[in-house]
């Protein structure tokens, strides 16, 4: 009877070991994924502050252009439009879509310099455009790390087993990526 009193401890404290190594797996890959979850909204947050940084400079930047180029209303309506559109935007997914509008819009206003050389040679407008090619930077910058939180968070949560607590805990795989604009496809046309 002492023998089989062991064997069904034994059995016992293996199986008591076992649920306490998937627990700690469970509570490990669920902390993991909590962390790269909230490092994916930091990254969103750092791209969301610079996208508003931006669209704070547009109206100076149109008020500027305006006062050389009287009948450009079109561009400058669809820049208001896709402003708005973007600072109206709810999440991620929605505000990478406007962003995309307001990213033609914006180059459609950029190209009126070439109508116009005085504007050109005006320092308010010139400061401006640095002021905004430096906030492109920033943006790209952000973009590229939100980008790459992104890819890291959804590597560990479809990684095996972590698919599974990934499951159990409700985690679910973020697609909400910055990809490249359909006009950033088309090769733009230099004239000299």
């Amino acid at each position: 009877m002492n023998k089989a009193l062991w064997v069904v401890l034994g059995i016992f404290g293996v199986l008591v070991l076992a649920a306490l190594m998937v627990f700690g797996s469970y509570v490990s890959a669920r902390n993991q994924m909590v962390a790269k979850d909230q490092a994916v909204k930091s990254m969103w947050s750092e791209v969301d502050v610079q996208m508003q940084r931006r669209a704070d400079l547009i109206p100076n930047l149109v008020e500027t252009v305006k006062g050389f180029t009287k009948e450009e209303s079109t561009v400058f309506g669809d820049i208001a439009n896709a402003r708005a559109g973007m600072l109206n935007a709810q999440g991620p997914s929605a505000k990478i879509a406007a962003n995309g509008r307001l990213d033609s819009a914006l180059g459609r206003l950029l190209l009126l310099t070439e109508n116009y050389p005085q504007l050109r040679s005006s320092d308010q407008f010139m400061r401006l455009q640095d002021e905004l090619a430096g906030t492109e930077n920033r943006i790209g910058v952000a973009r590229k790390r939100y980008n790459d939180a992104i890819q890291d968070y959804n590597t560990f949560i479809l990684q095996f087993p972590n698919n599974i607590w990934a499951g159990m805990a409700g985690f679910k795989e973020n697609t909400a990526y910055f990809n490249a604009s359909p006009e950033a496809q088309t090769v733009p046309k230099v004239k000299f």
